[in-house]
């Protein structure tokens, strides 16, 4: 399995709980998951260094670029947009592309999630 495919079934799954969440593949043959056809996370890369990223702000970012693992996403970095080489660490991801999901969706589905994390 390459690590796209690995990667892409991950992301899947987390998405897969997200209301309305939606995959698609953009022009430049990226998968990209959207809300509201707005993109949150996407995948990308080549078949021997697949990335995944995801919409952050730009707080977190410079938080999450510390970490030698993550940087800003060439092109909409500039945007909060972090990305990841070779995802592993799919608990902390799982929570990362969830964020990205709330600050990307309408209020109304953000509430549906928000509320499921509270009870």
């Amino acid at each position: 399995m390459t690590k796209e495919i690995e990667i892409l079934e991950n992301v899947r799954n987390i998405c897969k709980s997200l209301p309305e969440a939606k995959e698609t593949i953009d022009g430049f043959g990226h998968i990209v998951f959207r809300v509201n056809g707005k993109p949150f996370a996407r995948i990308g890369g080549t078949e021997e260094q697949a990335t995944l990223s995801f919409k952050s702000d730009k707080e977190n970012q410079e938080i999450l670029i510390q970490d030698s693992r993550y940087f800003k996403t060439p092109y909409i970095g500039q945007h909060g947009w972090v990305s990841i080489k070779s995802p592993t660490d799919w608990p902390v991801l799982g929570e990362l592309i969830q964020e990205a999901f709330l600050r990307t969706a309408p209020k109304r589905l953000a509430e549906q999630i928000r509320s499921r994390l509270s009870t």
